[in-house]
């Protein structure tokens, strides 16, 4: 018998919704929380645009003590982590502390807290440094600030694998749980909106450089010039064979990750093979496959090469693939966390989100897009696809 892991609380801070259902209600509605980024000074870079959570105020959720230690990143995640544990009314304090793990995702760590340690250090000197700068940027800092706030003293891990470490993050904590624990609590979150954090991520050439919120991510669209940074995530508690009484989402049913080689080494990419395993882990057929939540980087190669994946596997037009994270830019190790959270609403609700801004996709694609508006059907189960930035690829399989 498959051990059943259930996700049985949700945390969502996301650029349109900063709580669980008020990002829901924005995404079942089309409306994006991509703008101008208002941060910073944009005006001497390339990119104006951005999906900022606004509104989001730290100090209005933890104490001060732990925002001056940690970074807006590590803000977001242990919002996201306490909204998790109410949403699943768990008490991690009646639970045996060795038996809980916590696992996150994170591409960037804390780079707006670094751009500001170093600030000081070559303005002022050294004495205008903190201390703290030696742990805030670090990618594992939310990892360990949330195993101490809520006293989970099981193995715990973080993940650095780009835009596929939220799925990453349940792979292992999924490895976790088997070997002894209990109850995890996962996910990922980023953000990098700072000039530094930008400046890093102009390297990857991918961002759009569109002034037009409407128009600068669209993904599988004949326009399709880029994606727009973002930031958020979401956090999950996940359970091992939970009680039947107990309220689900869903469950996690499959996970596969791969590798692709530099392009120089002329190997085919390992996209489709990744979802393959991830099936079969599952023990699901493509054709019980009701959602694809893709990748959808929105440069027209990378577009292609996924499309050609799913097709592969699915057919032309055989399965609704969608692509909400138009309404928030890409999340980096937040953005797959946040796409199965959307998954898990999806079957709650029997509905499918829209992809937003692409309104003339690529017919020779072969792709299902759920266009303008939510599709109501039910979503028994769901296949999120990520891919990040180097060449890793996951898949995750999520079924009722």
């Amino acid at each position: 018998m498959r051990d059943r892991f259930g996700v049985t609380g949700l945390g969502v801070v996301a650029p349109n919704g900063a709580t669980t259902e008020e990002y829901w209600a924005a995404t079942l509605s089309g409306r994006s929380g991509i703008g101008p980024i208002t941060r910073f000074d944009p005006a001497s870079y390339p990119v104006r645009l951005a999906g900022e959570v606004r509104g989001f105020t730290a100090r209005d959720h933890l104490p001060s003590r732990i925002t001056t230690q940690t970074d807006h990143w590590t803000h977001m995640g242990l919002v996201a982590a306490d909204n998790a544990l109410v949403d699943a009314g768990v008490s991690p304090a009646s639970l045996p502390e060795y038996e809980m793990t916590v696992v996150t995702a994170s591409s960037s760590g804390g780079t707006e807290f670094g751009q500001k340690e170093m600030t000081g250090l070559w303005g002022k000197g050294s004495d205008h440094v903190g201390a703290y700068q030696s742990i805030a940027w670090f990618y594992a800092a939310s990892t360990g600030q949330i195993s101490i706030r809520n006293g989970m003293r099981g193995p715990c891990a973080a993940i650095a694998t780009e835009q596929a470490g939220g799925l990453d993050a349940v792979g292992q904590a999924r490895r976790m749980m088997r070997s002894g624990a209990r109850l995890a609590l996962v996910g990922g979150t980023d953000a990098s909106l700072c000039p530094y954090g930008l400046v890093a991520q102009l390297s990857s050439r991918g961002l759009s450089k569109r002034h037009d919120p409407a128009r600068a991510y669209v993904p599988f669209d004949t326009e399709a010039c880029g994606y727009v940074p973002g930031e958020g995530g979401a956090m999950f508690v996940v359970e091992k064979d939970p009680a039947p009484s107990r309220p689900t989402y869903g469950h996690i049913a499959g996970y596969a990750a791969t590798f692709d080689p530099p392009v120089e080494r002329n190997r085919p990419p390992t996209l489709a093979r990744a979802i393959t395993l991830a099936l079969a882990d599952a023990g699901a057929r493509p054709d019980e496959i009701d959602v694809v939540f893709a990748d959808a980087m929105g440069l027209p190669s990378a577009d292609r090469m996924e499309a050609e994946a799913l097709v592969s596997i699915f057919g032309h037009h055989k399965v609704p693939v969608t692509a909400p994270k138009t309404m928030t830019g890409r999340l980096y190790a937040g953005g797959a966390a946040l796409d199965v959270a959307t998954a898990l609403l999806s079957m709650r609700d029997g509905v499918i989100p829209p992809t937003v801004g692409t309104t003339d996709p690529v017919r020779s694609l072969g792709l299902d897009l759920v266009l303008g508006q939510p599709r109501e059907r039910p979503v028994r189960t769901a296949l999120v696809v990520a891919r990040g930035f180097g060449g890793f690829n996951a898949a995750l399989v999520l079924v009722e």
